[in-house]
């Protein structure tokens, strides 16, 4: 498979996702953002058979490329509020994965989230935030200095612990929006900085429906940050 058909796939994948949320049906709701979740995500997170597109970008990360500078994303839609757009291969996975923890863990269920000092120490990072006040020469020092297998174990884990949640999630909290004070915490716990554009995220996540957030971090936000891997080094055709 090259990657057109690839991103082929997950984008009507994602399209039957979105029909699915419009409806009241909660099992097809739960099962289509498996589905597409299976697509985005490592598959050992899912137990799918085959690389996904996670996959693929987190053996190349592993070879020995974690610090090769990509786009931070394919267009310009938010980077006002990023530090650069400019970052290291690694970058990517942290931040999707960091953000994909904070909203699932704190913000859709109140729970506690997954990353914990045990896990900043074995990844070698030293934010505990989702990097997107890091300037460019920042980010690119910030990739060098990670352990990524250690933060690939960190995205599976994450994944894992999503994908649980999703299974238990009913129709009414897909409808309904988090307490203001949930939402905080990821202020609270270290997930975005004071910085204007990091601190902005809160706004964002606090408008959203669960089932908005089921769209963006937990599948679409992996498509933001992913193909940029593919379309800017020799991954795949």
């Amino acid at each position: 498979m090259n990657k057109d058909a690839l991103y082929r796939e997950i984008r009507d994948e994602y399209e039957k996702l979105v029909r699915a949320l419009e409806g009241d049906d909660i099992d097809l709701i739960r099962a289509q953002t498996l589905k597409v979740r299976a697509l985005v995500h490592p598959a050992e997170a899912s137990g799918r058979e085959g690389p996904t597109i996670a996959d693929r970008v987190m053996d190349y990360m592993l070879s020995g490329h974690q610090a090769d500078p990509i786009p931070r994303e394919p267009w310009e839609a938010d980077l006002h509020y990023a530090g650069t757009n400019t970052v290291p291969l690694c970058w990517q996975i942290w931040h999707t994965y960091r953000i994909e923890d904070l909203v699932t863990n704190l913000i859709m269920t109140n729970g506690e989230q997954i990353f914990n000092l045990q896990w900043q120490r074995r990844i070698g990072s030293p934010i505990t935030d989702t990097g997107n006040a890091l300037e460019q020469e920042e980010a690119m020092e910030f990739g060098r200095r990670l352990d990524v297998r250690a933060l690939r174990e960190y995205g599976v884990a994450v994944g894992k612990n999503t994908r649980a949640i999703v299974e238990r999630l009913t129709l009414e909290e897909v409808r309904s929006m988090a307490p203001e004070e949930w939402v905080m915490r990821v202020y609270e716990e270290g997930g975005v900085t004071s910085d204007l554009r990091s601190v902005w995220l809160l706004v964002f996540w606090g408008r959203l429906t669960r089932g908005g957030m089921i769209l963006t971090p937990l599948t679409n936000h992996h498509m933001m940050h992913l193909p940029p891997a593919l379309d800017n080094l020799p991954i795949m055709p």
